[in-house]
């Protein structure tokens, strides 16, 4: 008999029947259903699921659960609400989920290297009025998180020629970026910044960690991408520096509230440019065939693969 493996999503959740699809095609040794669907004799012989920020009620439905894997890379919410459960937690550490999010990065940084916005506001008041070049060879990009995405991020700026400095909490080395790390190391590297890009995991280091005085700290007219989580980034500080004009411009993907309320000031200012979460959604292909050789090889050996460590939150 095939081992039963639950998938566990929040309920409501739109593409919950995709994704068992996809997961049931990457691993036909096993029978992927939603928890929900289980009887409790099936729900006995589970320790491990695959979750979508899953209710931890519904986790509790599987008394020998042991371990969970995500579909997601961002493991904030899971880190906080299964706190007190003592289940394991492994994160998707996907490459095409890089390659996705560097592609993100790249485009939005030309968009701002480019002055988009600028061009923009000047259509809508039928402005014929061309600016400067500016070479991206004088141009500093800098990059908060040099992991996986902020890796593969790098790459495809340095082929497009920019100056690339960036920071992580502990010493990293990357070609063709000057790295930073510390408390020193971030506000040299937010000294000489012009486009700051965000890809932080949020963490109790990283919450607010962009405030008035780091933003600050930017380059006069700097510009801002926020492709990582929006608790990492204060709400007023942003706007007060977006008001005063010390801030060009920032290009949001993530908010604290999700969906952006209709009343955020967010989406009437002239200086933001708002995303509904989309710089590098999972693709389920990808991810589903990673999450099946980390099972299959847990159903193998007994191994559980590499969990989120629980102080860090990541």
């Amino acid at each position: 008999m095939k081992p039963v493996l639950p998938f566990v999503a929040d309920p409501g959740y739109a593409f919950e029947t995709e994704w068992i699809a996809a997961l049931q095609a990457a691993m036909p040794d096993e029978t992927v259903v939603p928890v929900a669907q289980l009887d409790a004799a099936a729900r006995e012989t589970c320790t491990v699921a695959v979750v979508a920020n899953p209710r931890t009620e519904d986790l509790r439905l599987l008394p020998r659960l042991q371990w969970v894997h995500s579909v997601w890379a961002g493991v904030e919410r899971l880190v906080s609400e299964l706190g007190d459960t003592g289940l394991q937690i492994v994160r998707l550490v996907d490459p095409q989920l890089a390659r996705t999010m560097a592609e993100a990065v790249l485009a939005w940084t030309l968009y701002l290297h480019r002055d988009m916005p600028r061009y923009a506001r000047q259509q809508n008041e039928r402005l014929w009025r061309p600016h400067d070049y500016l070479t991206p060879q004088n141009r500093v990009v800098g990059l908060l998180g040099l992991g996986a995405l902020g890796e593969a991020a790098a790459q495809r700026l340095r082929e497009s020629g920019f100056k690339l400095r960036g920071w992580s909490r502990t010493p990293r080395t990357i070609e063709g970026v000057q790295c930073h790390a510390g408390e020193g190391g971030l506000v040299e590297m937010l000294s000489h910044t012009d486009i700051l890009v965000c890809l932080l995991p949020l963490t109790p280091l990283t919450r607010g960690l962009l405030n008035d005085m780091t933003l600050g700290l930017l380059r006069r007219e700097a510009s801002l991408i926020n492709f990582a989580r929006g608790a990492i980034v204060d709400d007023e500080a942003l706007r007060r520096a977006l008001d005063r004009g010390t801030l060009r411009h920032a290009v949001l993907d993530v908010f604290a509230t999700e969906p952006l309320p209709i009343d955020s000031w967010h989406w009437a200012h002239p200086a933001v440019t708002v995303l509904p979460h989309i710089s590098a959604p999972t693709d389920r292909n990808t991810a589903s065939g990673i999450v099946a050789a980390n099972i299959a090889a847990y159903r193998r050996c007994g191994v559980v693969p590499p969990c989120v460590d629980r102080g860090r939150g990541y």
